[in-house]
């Protein structure tokens, strides 16, 4: 009889870090999808881009989750990728939503930073990324 598999150790369930981390990633990977489906159903043509942008975010909100649960290499990658690119997100859309309001009429969950989500959206890659180092496979 085969032995079932088991998880990865740099899997984020693992610990109680990574369940807190995985949980918040969980969290936002929700709250964005859902936003941007109601932004999106309900009033589209009023700011195409935000609304866009809000649904880009669910979607990598909710790879960095997929990848954070199930660990190991395909984990690390789809995690490693979704943190790199909700930073670069959350940096440019920060800086063009500061610099300019009138593309953006109306609020993503990286407006501003995540100004309205608590900033939450600037520090999350950055502890994303640090988890996904610290518990990189050792030589």
């Amino acid at each position: 009889m085969p032995e079932a598999s088991t998880r990865p150790q740099d899997a984020a369930l693992g610990s109680g870090l990574g369940r807190v981390l995985l949980l918040v990633y969980g969290i936002f990977a929700l709250s964005a999808s859902a936003r941007a489906l109601v932004q999106i159903t309900t009033h589209f043509g009023e700011a195409p881009l935000a609304y866009l942008l809000s649904a880009f975010a669910g979607l990598v909100y909710i790879s960095a989750t997929v990848g954070l649960a199930i660990g190991g290499v395909r984990g690390r990658l789809i995690a490693l990728v979704s943190c790199s690119i909700e930073l670069l997100g959350v940096l440019i859309v920060g800086i063009l939503t500061v610099a300019d309001t009138t593309d953006f009429p109306d609020d993503t969950v990286w407006s501003r930073f995540g100004s309205g989500y608590g900033y939450v959206p600037l520090v999350l890659p950055f502890i994303g990324l640090w988890w996904i180092w610290r518990h990189r496979p050792r030589a």
